[in-house]
């Protein structure tokens, strides 16, 4: 959806997607982010969505090159990971999302050992981008931060293949998927 930038002047096309899991699993809506003045706007549009939902994740595709992830467990416990910190310096979005992790810039150690991921990536300090955030936020789900760092790594990859393959693991792919060809 294009929506105005008033930190660039033009507009930025995104999806944002709000999937929550309850009793009876996964659902999955599209949320409004026009008129966000801060990450806290968005967690509370995110905990509307379900306030009794266990787990309450937010898709966010920015102009086919970023990605984003909220996380809320129960309503609270905000958590954030982006695909690159360029985000923030490029958007009105990006700099709401991604105004509190300027300084977090994601390093991890990736673990000789670690073979959840089988994909050509070792050294975080070798990426052309730069990831930001809690990338730990999904392995609690299936999704070490290795693996999401690789997937936002790959130049093949769309954050739209990104969300795909994420929701994929989780089990709630076919919800998104009616989201995005609504």
């Amino acid at each position: 959806m294009p929506v105005p930038d008033d930190l660039t002047g033009g507009t930025v096309s995104y999806f944002a997607a709000a999937v929550v899991r309850g009793p009876k699993g996964w659902s999955a809506s599209s949320l409004e982010l026009r008129g966000v003045t801060d990450v806290e706007d968005v967690a509370d549009r995110l905990r509307d969505v379900d306030p009794d939902a266990e787990v309450s994740l937010l898709f966010i595709e920015a102009d086919d090159e970023y990605f984003a992830i909220l996380r809320l467990d129960e309503g609270t416990d905000l958590r954030v990971f982006a695909s690159d910190a360029a985000f923030a310096e490029e958007s009105r979005l990006g700099s709401v999302l991604l105004a509190d992790l300027e300084d977090a810039v994601v390093r991890p150690p990736i673990p000789d050992d670690d073979d959840d991921f089988d994909a050509e990536f070792s050294d975080p300090a070798e990426l052309d981008i730069e990831p930001v955030g809690d990338a730990d936020l999904l392995s609690d789900l299936g999704i070490s931060a290795r693996r999401l760092i690789a997937l936002c790594a790959q130049d093949a990859h769309l954050p739209s293949d990104i969300t795909a393959e994420i929701c994929q693991i989780l089990g709630c792919l076919d919800e998104v998927e009616e989201l995005r060809e609504a």
